[in-house]
């Protein structure tokens, strides 16, 4: 029988502790699993399979994150573009097989934080949910921001401030830093009453999105104007100066959307059975995810009135506008606007979660308080405000110039593939040295916990170099993507600049000199 090296309550020690190997005898068998890593249960855990896929579907978000960059995607690569969406896919599901693997050896809170500790120690941990954490902020207020595309569209009441509702007019970014502050707040609020508020109306969002994303498939598929071969013209906006290169920047869109699916995992504590749980629905929200927005890739460019650069511009609103016409397209803005509050609720509580793990185990100034929780909502308040009130904040550079707000939106999702790499390379290392050791253990109800086998270093090692590669596409210093304008030529090298600005922070934030209270020994 195989033992697991945990933690146990003794903060300067640690033991071998077998695993169950049965199904649990008590209701409180997460309890207890939880208590072998050395944390007491003090989130309240109530997640059952649909509300943990649900948490990554909603962070991912498809008809948000669609609606908004499918003109990115064509600009530069033309209707060929599509491809890039099936191999964006098969990188991050490489990623998703780790994630699931050690989720279900894992099932702690913060989980980018925890996981990468565990396999690569403590300054690669701290790291790792640092990029996380800094990411999930920008990336929530860039949700938030969203509604302005959105809402005045469907009512000019919507419009408060000045005349113009476009983005990047003054009157345009101003109403928007007010729309989205008002959806932090409650979303903050939300965050705030406890983990079952934020189960429902995370359920009932995510039913809207599929519902939505099924409708707009049918209406895409159902006025085609063209075939499906239509994704092998490479179009007039690629040919120069060579479509490969164009093709390279057109992926952007598809490295944009599909993130954020490990937010199963970020929930553990809070979810019946994370064992068995967290690893697939880390997979079926990235699945779901790529086959729904695929669908309406491949519909939105059939049903396109033209191929050319008003589609460009216009994006998936332009298509959907000249299909459904004015009342049922003012109904889907409204399904929408109901992904992007999701959307934001998903991105800020996982943020929390992962903020909460960091300070319990001391790792964040002021981590007494961080790492509170109240008694009767089971929730960290205190991480939900302070990112609340940190993405309104970041919400306000959009107001002084949308364009540095839109290059922080972009540069945050590198920061989001360093803190995956956080895990998968030092995972890749320990994989080598024989990780995870013996045969698989089991979960509280006495099934064998996923693991990726014999195939686990060829999985992982493509993993890294698939992350790797990202990180290197989505740093390059484009100016067609970062500066279009020319007006800021020093924004093509933001991710970077960015990158460099937050490891610098970090280090300064770093708690040099404590000794971790539940050091991990050798991971198993």
């Amino acid at each position: 029988m195989q033992t697991l090296s945990r933690e146990t309550n003794d903060p300067m020690t640690s033991t071998a502790i077998t695993p169950p190997t049965g199904p649990s005898p008590t209701p409180g068998g997460d309890a207890h699993d939880l208590s072998e890593f050395g944390y007491d249960q003090q989130l309240h855990r109530s997640l059952g399979k649909f509300a943990s896929f649900a948490a990554g579907f909603s962070f991912v978000s498809i008809l948000t994150t669609i609606f908004q960059l499918f003109g990115l995607g064509f600009g530069f690569g033309g209707p060929a573009f599509f491809w890039t969406w099936p191999i964006v896919y098969a990188g991050q599901f490489l990623v998703a097989l780790c994630f699931a693997e050690i989720a279900a050896r894992y099932p702690l809170s913060g989980a980018i934080y925890q996981w990468s500790r565990r396999m690569g120690g403590e300054v690669i941990g701290w790291f790792g949910g640092w990029f996380m954490m800094i990411a999930q902020i920008v990336t929530a207020s860039a949700a938030a921001i969203a509604l302005q595309v959105v809402l005045p569209s469907v009512w000019s009441g919507f419009q408060v401030i000045g005349d113009d509702p476009t983005l990047t007019s003054t009157s345009g970014a101003a109403n928007a830093v007010l729309l989205g502050s008002i959806l932090l707040i409650v979303v903050t609020s939300i965050n705030c009453v406890g983990i079952s508020w934020i189960s429902r109306i995370n359920n009932i969002g995510v039913t809207c999105e599929l519902v939505g994303v099924t409708a707009v498939v049918l209406a895409l598929f159902t006025h085609a104007r063209r075939g499906p071969d239509v994704v092998f013209d490479t179009g007039i906006p690629g040919q120069q100066p060579g479509y490969i290169w164009a093709f390279i920047v057109s992926g952007l869109m598809a490295a944009y959307v599909m993130v954020g699916f490990g937010s199963a995992g970020e929930l553990a504590e809070e979810t019946r059975n994370p064992r068995r749980v967290a690893p697939r629905t880390i997979r079926l929200a990235l699945t779901v995810s790529a086959i729904g927005g695929g669908l309406m890739l491949l519909g939105a460019l059939m049903a396109a009135p033209t191929l050319d650069e008003q589609l460009a511009a216009g994006g998936l609103p332009y298509v959907l506008d000249s299909v459904l016409g004015g009342f049922w397209g003012k109904v889907l803005l409204c399904d929408v606007a109901v992904a992007i509050f999701i959307c934001t609720l998903a991105i800020q509580t996982a943020c929390s979660r992962l903020m909460f793990s960091m300070a319990r185990d001391g790792r964040l100034p002021f981590s007494k308080t961080l790492s509170h929780v109240n008694e009767r909502t089971g929730t960290p308040i205190a991480p939900a405000i302070l990112i609340g009130v940190a993405c309104v904040g970041i919400l306000l550079v959009n107001v002084g110039n949308s364009a540095i707000f839109a290059t922080l939106a972009s540069v945050c999702i590198i920061l989001i593939y360093l803190a995956y790499l956080a895990v998968t390379a030092p995972m890749l290392y320990r994989r080598l040295q024989g990780w995870p050791k013996g045969p698989a253990t089991v979960d509280n109800e006495g099934n064998k916990l996923f693991s990726l086998g014999r195939f686990g270093i060829v999985v992982n090692l493509l993993a890294v170099v698939y992350g790797a590669l990202m990180v290197v596409n989505l740093s390059w210093p484009r100016a067609e993507v970062f500066d279009p304008t020319g007006e800021m030529p020093f924004l093509r090298w933001a991710g970077p600049i960015c990158i460099a600005a937050t490891i610098l922070v970090g280090i300064a934030c770093f708690p040099r000199g404590r000794q971790h209270p539940k050091p991990v020994t050798s991971p198993v």
